[in-house]
């Protein structure tokens, strides 16, 4: 039986079906690892070097007309290694330590045997879409890493549109490729400013934050429509939605995920 008023829900990709940050921690150890036995750096060098290329990636802004990904995040570690140890640049060692943190980042993306057996069991009552801003290759990589195709119905990269999240442009193509409407539709991610603020944008029928450690900032905004502390609450909100609908309740109010809890008769999980 399907939920009444919800035909469909979008997921965001990194940090809330699949733990990205956990997954390049891993990736940044394994650089320092390399960087201490192979090429004498000491601890607080290498620590300095890693530390530089995930501030270059935080502000990178990437332009696939001018220069590929690979170049341009080859160059990240190329600055960060001079600018740290000094001298002439070195392209061969910033490469290789690219291409290690990027291949080991991609080993430990993985979608966890519940998160596949959540979205089984929600695909066959709604339609689901994966949309994630980002390079296409980069997200493309990742979603092969993580071999979730086969548990979605579209997948949708921003990287391959003429916008990302949170334009309402690229929410609408995704409505469009499943046959239904905004106001049919969920979106579910990590993030308030692309994927709440998008969904909000495009006239989704409620946004779901995946807030992980439930501490709200002073100020939240956007305010979702919903909070859960993790992916797998999300079939237990559903329902909850479901039954508000029936009953003709507002649904435009944040709802906590004790309060689904509570409603459902079953524990939170954390993830």
């Amino acid at each position: 039986m399907g939920l009444q008023g919800v035909k469909a829900v979008f997921f965001d990709l990194d940090n809330t079906l699949v733990d990205t940050a956990a997954a390049g921690r891993r990736a940044i150890e394994e650089v320092i690892n390399i960087l201490q036995s192979k090429y004498q750096c000491d601890e607080g060098e290498a620590h300095m070097i890693c530390n530089k290329v995930q501030e270059k990636l935080l502000k990178e802004c990437h332009d696939p007309a001018k220069v590929c990904i690979t170049d341009l995040r080859i160059s990240h570690w190329e600055q960060a290694i001079q600018e740290t140890k000094g001298g002439e640049a070195n392209r061969n060692l910033a490469a290789e330590c690219y291409f290690l943190w990027k291949t080991t980042r991609l080993q430990h993306l993985t979608l966890t045997e519940e998160t596949r057996s959540m979205l089984t069991e929600l695909r066959k009552i709604v339609r689901l879409l994966l949309l994630t801003n980002g390079d296409k290759l980069t997200q493309r990589e990742k979603i092969e890493a993580c071999a979730c195709q086969p548990y979605f119905d579209a997948i949708v990269v921003g990287g391959e549109q003429k916008e990302e999240k949170p334009a309402p442009s690229i929410f609408h193509h995704c409505c469009d490729l499943l046959g239904v409407q905004p106001w049919d539709c969920v979106m579910v991610g990590d993030s308030l400013d692309t994927d709440i603020q998008g969904g909000l944008n495009a006239g989704l029928k409620a946004t779901v934050w995946i807030n992980k450690t439930m501490t709200m900032p002073v100020n939240t905004y956007p305010v979702p429509h919903y909070i859960i502390s993790s992916v797998l609450d999300l079939p237990a909100l559903l329902q909850n939605m479901d039954h508000k609908t029936n009953a003709n309740l507002e649904t435009d109010k944040m709802v906590r995920i004790n309060d689904v809890h509570d409603s459902a008769n079953i524990e939170s999980k954390k993830c």
